[in-house]
């Protein structure tokens, strides 16, 4: 879907970090006042180890954005320098850190790589292929991970004494099963539209959202069935090693976001190797229910899934501390860097083109 120059100026206000920054600080602070604890702060011991994997935390984030740079510059064909993949990259981690997490930041996505001076039929197809390749990488992985872990550790044994009671389990584990369908779906249908017949899917939603309930969103259908078409067009034509190097740089980049809360946690408490690959498995589903957040890049939501599946892994009364220098360290500088380059991006991009 297309984005008009003053949609994209009015979304990309810096103005729009306000409300995460207080849902997320907000329900922080609610949980380390409930939960404090004096002594368990007292007892951190902050030695060499803490720094270091501290400090292998903010590593793990600068790994996944550069490996998300890299990307960009595979699916551009090198079109966009590193310098201003940077750019791009955190403009598109600002929209989806101020948008819904249901509906992210794709939409604006289509226009910023257009501004970056790369076409709009390719900029379509560079967005379909990094969601298309983000959801690839999560079908693929879960299996692997299921596998390893097991349905219980990852559902049944929730840490009881945190915010998700262990009874939710089975609930749990059900919802979990029914967002990896829709993810799966997903890629089906994406994968025959993009390589097979985005024709067919485009006749499809036309007629699905000419029904009388879904009529007020036929234009948008119509202008999604065209951009698969564009996409389709772009992308059929690549070869084999083009989609091995960007499914890489997905691997990479999803690894180390994922590998970011490890390391917090080592840096605060001794874990196993079993302990490690669970809390990575975890976050998984994590994932699953911060991706139907309606809050700004899961604001909330994530302060409070953190202690419910990561609580059993913390020193007891630091599991909010430790979320909220999670969300420090992979979500807020998003916020900040984006507010700090949507200007000058905008004055350079769109308003010196008037």
């Amino acid at each position: 879907m297309q984005t008009s120059g003053e949609e994209i100026v009015k979304k990309f206000r810096p103005t729009k970090i306000i409300l995460p920054i207080i849902i997320g600080l907000g329900i922080t602070a609610f949980f380390i006042i409930r939960d404090f604890d004096e002594e368990a702060y007292a007892k951190i011991s902050w030695g060499t180890s803490t720094f270091f994997w501290v400090f292998m935390a903010l590593v793990m984030m600068v790994v996944r954005d550069v490996a998300y740079m890299y990307r960009l510059r595979i699916l551009t064909e090198k079109a966009i320098s590193w310098g201003r993949s940077f750019v791009v990259i955190m403009l598109w981690e600002f929209a989806s850190a101020i948008s819904p997490s249901v509906v992210g930041g794709s939409a604006f996505a289509f226009f910023i790589v257009n501004k970056e001076g790369i076409k709009m039929g390719k900029s379509i197809a560079v967005v379909m292929a990094t969601a298309f390749l983000d959801e690839l990488f999560f079908i693929l992985i879960v299996p692997v991970i299921l596998l390893f872990v097991g349905t219980n550790s990852l559902f049944i044994d929730v840490d009881p004494t945190g915010s998700l009671s262990a009874s939710y389990g089975k609930s749990l584990l059900y919802f979990f099963w029914f967002g990896y369908l829709m993810v799966c779906v997903y890629i089906l249908i994406v994968s025959y539209a993009l390589f097979i017949n985005p024709r067919a899917i485009k006749y499809l939603m036309v007629k699905l959202f000419s029904l009388p309930l879904l009529r007020r969103w036929k234009h948008y259908a119509l202008d999604t069935g065209n951009d698969l078409i564009i996409a389709s067009g772009e992308l059929k034509s690549k070869k084999f090693v083009f989609w091995w190097r960007a499914f890489a740089a997905t691997c990479y980049s999803w690894t180390a976001r994922y590998l970011v809360v490890n390391c917090l946690l080592l840096a605060f408490t001794a874990l196993t190797l079993s302990d490690n690959l669970l809390i990575f498995a975890r976050q998984f589903v994590m994932w699953i229910i911060m991706l139907v957040s309606p809050t700004p890049g899961s604001a909330g939501v994530a302060e409070v899934v953190f202690p419910a599946f990561l609580g059993q892994f913390t020193p007891l009364g630091l599991a909010a501390s430790l979320a909220l220098l999670w969300r420090l360290i992979s979500y807020y500088p998003y916020l900040i860097i984006g507010a700090i380059l949507i200007p000058r991006w905008v004055r350079r991009k769109l308003l010196s083109k008037k």
